[in-house]
């Protein structure tokens, strides 16, 4: 049986986007590991992270922007040429400062692949089964991002911190043999060249920002982060302004700020935002809610949370399919409206609950975010023209980072506050509104028309 060539080019970005958000969180298992080894405090062995996810938001509508200006292949496999070669740095570092220069390495090549992976899914699907390229695609995220912690646990289980980074090797290897061979270039850009003052606009305003909600979640110093945020705040009005005279001025901007204008893609990138707030708002105060209320161990918090990328990856495929049938506003809306429930019943839950009632709780929030990731990612890629793809592309890994980091951070401020068993049922709940207000978003989006 053939194969389509539509699936063998997806599995190159497939495996590519994988191995970049499986890298956000594989490495927060062997955080305490890494610190012993390289003889750092705790909070400095963090920066494998925090380096890690400030470099990708810092440059990814960048790379986004560079892909629809040089080719969205050229970016994309220099990502993961890029990617690879520092996943060895990782694994060969001997001191934590190389560490983290591999880290900053790898964030770079992650933001060239996340900046026009569904740029290319675009490209490679003919209209009328995007759908299924896009479920593909918002599967491979949504499940990388929550089997992270599980797949770390199972390597360090039988082998040393290194593999976490030597797995990434024979898997980029095979999405650059695969996407050299069958992907291909842009059609005519409306970017001609990168604008370098914008560049650093970007990289200065998301950097700082980054820096200031990790400040928060991290306790850092107060004057550190009301520093940060300030330098946030004017790097970004000047940032932004020049983006707005750009656009006055009839010139295609770094952030698609013009972009906004189309009311579809703007209440899907909203829609978005709020979406991985709840679903960080959930998947970092679980496991504080499953062993400090419940009374689970780490290891059966491990297995219970578990079914919530399984769900996703049943339903977002399925998604991908009906999407052909229902308007993907209508679809979106459901996925969020179950994730709420999911999230409800489980702030309901009562402390004697057993792992049965767990577990359907949490594949009920797996398959709502499965149901509405597809639907979301399609009208967002979809309801701009082709020739901008990178800038859509590059815009929605920007919701998603965004809606995380948020959703990360309130977290950290909810666990200042209150004690962790009264901070996660408050997450949960919070997480359950802002599934349901993104659930009312998408509905709204119903009565604009849709055409993939």
């Amino acid at each position: 049986m053939k194969i389509p060539v539509q699936y063998l080019c997806a599995t190159s970005i497939i495996i590519a986007i994988s191995m970049s958000v499986l890298d956000g969180t594989i490495t927060n298992v062997a955080l305490p590991s890494l610190a012993k080894e390289f003889g750092v405090s705790p909070d400095t062995s963090i920066w494998i992270v925090n380096a890690y996810q400030m470099v990708i938001t810092m440059t990814l509508v960048i790379f986004a922007a560079a892909g629809d200006v040089y080719s969205y292949k050229k970016v994309f496999l220099g990502g993961i040429t890029v990617f690879t070669g520092a996943s060895v740095l990782c694994a060969l570092s001997t001191g934590f400062p190389m560490l983290i220069v591999s880290r900053v390495l790898q964030g770079l090549a992650a933001a060239a692949v996340m900046g026009v992976n569904t740029a290319l899914i675009r490209l490679i699907y003919p209209p009328e089964i995007l759908g299924r390229g896009i479920s593909l695609n918002a599967m491979a995220v949504a499940v990388s991002a929550a089997a992270g912690p599980t797949i770390a646990g199972f390597i360090l289980s039988v082998l040393s911190w290194h593999w976490l980074f030597v797995i990434n090797v024979p898997l980029g290897i095979a999405a650059y043999l695969l996407g050299h061979r069958l992907l291909p270039d842009n059609p005519p850009s409306a970017m001609k060249h990168l604008d370098k003052w914008s560049c650093a606009g970007n990289a200065l305003t998301f950097g700082f920002m980054i820096y200031a909600f990790e400040g928060i979640a991290h306790h850092e110093s107060k004057a550190l982060v009301i520093s940060a945020f300030a330098a946030f705040a004017v790097a970004g009005f000047f940032y932004f302004r020049r983006q707005f005279s750009m656009v006055r001025h009839g010139v295609t901007p770094l952030l698609p700020v013009d972009l906004m204008k189309i009311s579809l893609f703007s209440l899907s990138l909203l829609t978005s935002v709020c979406s991985f707030m709840a679903q960080m708002l959930a998947m970092v105060s679980l496991p504080f809610f499953m062993q400090d209320m419940l009374h689970f161990s780490a290891v059966e918090t491990g297995l219970l949370i578990t079914p919530w990328p399984l769900a996703t990856l049943f339903t977002a495929p399925l998604a991908g399919r009906l999407v052909e049938k229902f308007h993907p506003g209508a679809l979106g809306a459901a996925g969020m409206l179950l994730f709420s429930c999911g999230l409800l019943l489980m702030f309901f839950l009562p402390a004697d609950a057993g792992m049965a009632d767990i577990v359907w709780r949490v594949m009920l929030c797996g398959a709502g975010f499965g149901l509405f990731q597809t639907p979301n990612n399609l009208t967002i890629v979809s309801s701009v023209p082709v020739n901008r793809s990178g800038g859509a592309s590059g815009m929605q890994g920007m919701a998603r980072l965004v809606g995380q980091t948020v959703g990360t951070t309130g977290v950290a401020i909810v666990f200042s506050l209150m004690s962790h068993t009264s901070g996660s049922r408050l997450c949960l709940a919070t997480g359950a509104v802002m599934a349901f207000l993104a659930s009312i978003a998408s509905v709204s989006r119903v009565s604009h028309a849709f055409r993939p």
